[in-house]
């Protein structure tokens, strides 16, 4: 029987990550990551197989389906390099894990694994629930399998509490104000103004206070928090023209303008169950003697110009998406993104550091989509429909609504629509999105990468700025390499003592990644330069010593005398003194 289940498992994972899957914690991705481990415990434990000897199996399959699956030729490094990684990985907990279990299975009482040590299996040493049901079959034991869940719902609810919406100190929008609200018949939020940049009039229909209690007014919200001095609370209005933070954008701020001509900062937006909660602080109304009330008529003024800011971030998510693709090829899965009015932030999946050469590759595809001015249109489509389009990305996982909002970025979406599966599709970038976006490309003005990082196992996380602060980035990476270039200029006893302060401001230096790795390239040579100087004038140094001690040894002992004390002043080192018995 291990013979076929390492047989079955390394074909699964082999033609799951051709695919563009790979083992990881969610979804799809905890399956493999569950299928990989079985089978190495199979191999390792049962029919002794070293360590890595999974990952050699790759070839095996490639070897005997790759004539029918070309894919599988084509795939062969990224599939080995994943299972490699990843049996790796769980081979340095495996041990550990199976002399936890057997100490667990020896104290088991009533011949059953209580569901919190199965947990801690699980948690601490990577092993999934099923694997350890199977260990225990093996040995005559059960696992408690309901107070396994029961751990594992208690470490969800701890982790869905840790980030729950909130709005200031205990406001939250959940399950139980969205449930008051559906009972009141209170309207769905008309959010469709968010797309536009004009200020619109909406009614107040609720405002929420901490504790998921709803007030008539914000005096009563001030008169509960007994005179404190931030009093949260959340409007919900009819109509309005705020995005409220999903898919990556982060919540507009603006302001809600009364009836009387009083205004109240909204810090924050955020939507659940179709409702637009608008949050702010009713002790920072800019009159304190009025206040807001349900059935006020107020005009909601978004703050554009730091939409302004994001907007673009936004639409070079897509552009970086599309890339990244471009450039490591097709198993780049979205793993999250976030679009803030001073950068975006997108992780990605890769097995690896990317280098410094495919990064310099894809800011020049970045770079070329802003010079070149490609227009952005986006249409709602059916799902069936919006799902045929080829080269369209999406992620994995998401539910979406139907009709489907569709971005793209190159081709227009009705051109994409009227011939779906066209090749040069490939070429624009298709993806779903509610977000806010550019009308062209060029409207962004600049491009910069700033910098790629490793944030969990095949995960990869980049950040890059647009506009502005992609200016100022590359403006700052021209003036560094000018600094750098001066420096190379000067003779090589000048030349450490003007690297010491390059050196130390590179890492910090907010510049492009790709001049980054140059700057760091020429630093290197110039070091390197130093040091080999730095010997030569040693070694050089060592050679005028040695003549002058001999030449002044050879003078003494013609004057007859019977020692020597020399002293010698040399560069690179201040005295030698050297003894000379004659």
């Amino acid at each position: 029987m291990a013979y076929r289940v390492v047989a079955d498992h390394i074909r699964t994972l082999s033609f799951s990550i051709a695919d563009g899957a790979r083992p990881g914690n969610d979804g799809r991705d905890y399956v493999l990551r569950r299928v990989l481990r079985r089978a190495v415990r199979y191999g390792r434990e049962v029919l002794g197989g070293k360590e890595g000897f999974f990952a050699q199996l790759v070839d095996i399959v490639v070897k005997t389906f790759g004539g029918a699956y070309s894919e599988l030729v084509s795939a062969r490094d990224r599939i080995h390099s994943i299972i490699a990684e990843e049996e790796a990985s769980f081979s340095r907990t495996l041990l550990k894990g199976i002399e936890r279990f057997k100490k667990l299975a020896a104290s088991a009482e009533n011949g059953t694994i209580s569901g919190t040590d199965a947990f801690l299996l699980w948690d601490s040493f990577g092993f999934p629930v099923d694997l350890t049901q199977l260990m225990a079959e093996e040995q005559g034991l059960k696992v408690d399998a309901a107070g396994f869940e029961a751990a594992m719902e208690d470490a969800r609810q701890r982790s869905r509490t840790a980030g729950k919406k909130t709005g200031g100190a205990g406001l939250r929008f959940e399950a139980e104000a969205t449930g008051w609200l559906q009972g009141k018949s209170i309207p769905l939020t008309n959010d469709a103004p968010k797309y536009g940049e004009s200020d619109v009039t909406a009614k107040v229909l609720a405002i929420l206070t901490p504790g998921s209690t709803f007030v008539d007014s914000t005096a009563a919200a001030v008169e509960a928090a007994s005179n404190a001095e931030q009093v949260p609370v959340g409007f919900l209005l009819d109509t309005t023209s705020f995005y409220a933070e999903q898919g990556g954008q982060v919540g507009d701020t603006g302001s809600l303008v009364g009836p009387s001509g009083a205004s109240l900062n909204i810090t924050d937006c955020q939507v659940a169950a179709g409702y637009v909660l608008h949050m702010a602080d009713a002790a920072t109304c800019s009159n304190r003697s009025i206040h807001f009330s349900v059935g006020d008529t107020v005009t909601v003024k978004v703050d554009y110009s730091r939409r302004g800011k994001i907007v673009p971030n936004h639409t070079f998510t897509h552009v970086l998406n599309w890339a990244l693709r471009e450039v490591l090829g097709g198993h780049v899965d979205q793993k999250g993104s976030i679009v803030l009015p001073d950068k975006l932030r997108f992780d990605f999946s890769n097995n690896g550091p990317v280098d410094a050469g495919q990064l310099t590759r894809v800011e020049a595809l970045c770079k070329d989509w802003v010079s070149s001015g490609r227009p952005v249109s986006s249409k709602e489509v059916p799902l069936n429909q919006a799902k045929n389009i080829k080269g369209l990305r999406a992620v994995f996982g998401e539910v979406y609504p139907d009709p489907v909002r569709v971005v793209a970025i190159g081709k227009l979406i009705g051109d994409l629509l009227l011939s779906p599966k066209a090749d040069d599709n490939m070429a624009s970038s298709v993806e779903f999105c509610g977000g806010t976006h550019l009308k062209n490309t060029a409207e962004a003005r600049a491009f910069a990468l700033l910098s790629e990082e490793g944030i969990a196992k095949g995960v990869r996380r980049i950040v890059a700025v647009t506009a502005d602060d992609a200016a100022a980035a590359i403006a700052e990476g021209e003036a560094f390499m000018q600094h750098v270039e001066a420096a190379a200029a000067l003779p090589d006893a000048e030349l450490d003592k003007a690297l010491t302060p390059l050196k130390a401001a590179v890492d910090t230096a907010v510049i492009p990644a790709p001049a980054k790795a140059a700057i760091r390239d020429q630093l290197a040579a110039l070091t390197k330069r130093c040091t080999e100087a730095a010997k030569a004038a040693a070694a050089a140094n060592k050679g005028a010593a040695t003549v002058a001690a001999l030449a002044a040894a050879d003078a003494a002992v013609a004057e007859g005398k019977g020692y020597l004390v020399l002293q010698l002043q040399v560069q690179y080192c201040l005295y030698m003194i050297a003894f000379w018995p004659i």
